[in-house]
């Protein structure tokens, strides 16, 4: 027993180091309250889910099972650590490692816009990120380089600080936030090197 807890406190400090508080050379190579969702996204099933039964995630799709770990710190007291990469997220369990696939057009970027305190982060970690502004609204617009308004609607923060949206995978186009009389615009990029994890926004 004591060497399975001691095996996963190494994966589980392996993806720690990989999500909040890293950057791109870091772990693998890039390969709703508030949370938009492609349809693909929504309907995707995941190959292997059986791990996420005591959080009752088992057989959702992978935006409902993100979501589902963004919303709450069931996750956390689970022992489920979730790294959210470029076309996949890696789940490390007390039972192992598991790797569930994001349906090929789509991208997931978590955003954490901050007034005075924030954090370095590459890779979305959907169990220990925590952002500045909890259950505030945020309105949010994200453009595609091209002008298409993919988002523009006011979201609000989870219990983490963060807002997540389901994106179009591999594009470029920016983001403005409002808060408070408070605003930040910067570009965004969806490519197998961007960071899934958004925590440079401060609102001014």
């Amino acid at each position: 027993m004591k060497k399975t807890l001691t095996a996963f406190a190494v994966a589980a400090a392996l993806l720690l180091a990989a999500g909040c508080g890293s950057d791109a050379g870091d772990g693998e190579a890039p390969a709703d309250a508030s949370s938009s969702t492609t349809q693909s996204s929504q309907t995707a099933p995941l190959e292997d889910s059986s791990f996420l039964e005591p959080l009752g995630l088992a057989g959702l799709g992978v935006a409902e099972v993100v979501q589902g770990l963004e919303t709450t710190a069931a996750d956390r007291e689970a022992g489920v650590v979730g790294s959210v990469r470029y076309d996949h997220i890696i789940f490390s369990t007390p039972a192992g490692e598991h790797t569930m696939p994001i349906p090929e057009n789509d991208f997931y970027m978590s955003v954490a816009p901050f007034i005075e305190k924030t954090h370095e982060c590459f890779y979305h970690n959907l169990a220990t990120c925590q952002g500045e502004l909890v259950g505030e609204d945020l309105q949010v617009k994200i453009t595609s380089a091209d002008g298409q308004v993919l988002i523009d609607d006011t979201v609000t923060t989870y219990q983490n600080g963060f807002a997540g949206f389901w994106l179009p995978r591999d594009m470029e186009g920016t983001i403005e936030v409002s808060y408070d009389g408070k605003s930040v615009t910067a570009p965004i990029g969806t490519g197998p090197d961007d960071p899934t994890c958004i925590t440079t926004l401060q609102l001014t």
